[in-house]
């Protein structure tokens, strides 16, 4: 599904880094849309979140988790309530927000139907529009994200780890 070898080093990237994983797919897009959907909550400022993807499948104890947290020392820290939207009862509701976003992006069909191959682009599913968030935030560039695989999109509804959202 993802470019590798050529289009890996045409990007001056590490091929020995290349896919890391549909696990790491899944985790990386989930962690956007959530970082999207607090800064959408709370008004806090989604260039002041930072992300770390758990999705090790290598070592012997596979894992599959998700750190989002803040690093701001400024005023960004104390506003909007962030802290409490990571209590179950808050993130549950946005877990819910999130994948209802995803299922439409604004700029499909486009978004959902392209295809990484065909522009030497390391994302497939996935744009500024419904899941890239700032450079910042992101662990790995907005690279290795794909909404298909968390809920049905136009193009493709059979690679959904969610049925879709609410």
């Amino acid at each position: 599904m993802y470019p590798v070898g050529a289009d890996v080093r045409h990007r001056k990237l590490d091929p020995d880094d290349a896919y890391p994983g549909a696990r790491y797919v899944m985790l990386h897009t989930l962690s956007h849309l959530l970082i999207r959907e607090l800064a959408l909550e709370c008004g806090y400022n989604s260039a002041s979140i930072r992300e770390r993807i758990y999705a090790d499948t290598a070592s012997g104890a596979p894992q599959a988790g998700i750190l989002i947290y803040t690093a701001a020392a400024d005023s960004d820290g104390t506003l909007g309530g962030l802290v409490d939207l990571g209590r179950p009862e808050n993130l549950e509701r946005l877990l819910d927000q999130a994948l209802a976003r995803a299922s439409i992006c604004s700029s499909d069909p486009l978004c959902s139907e392209h295809d990484p191959k065909e522009d030497r682009t390391l994302h497939a599913a996935a744009c500024h529009a419904c899941n890239f968030v700032s450079e910042t935030s992101c662990e790995n560039g907005n690279r290795y994200l794909d909404r298909a695989f968390l809920v049905p999109t136009l193009d493709l509804s059979d690679a959904a780890f969610f049925g879709g959202g609410k």
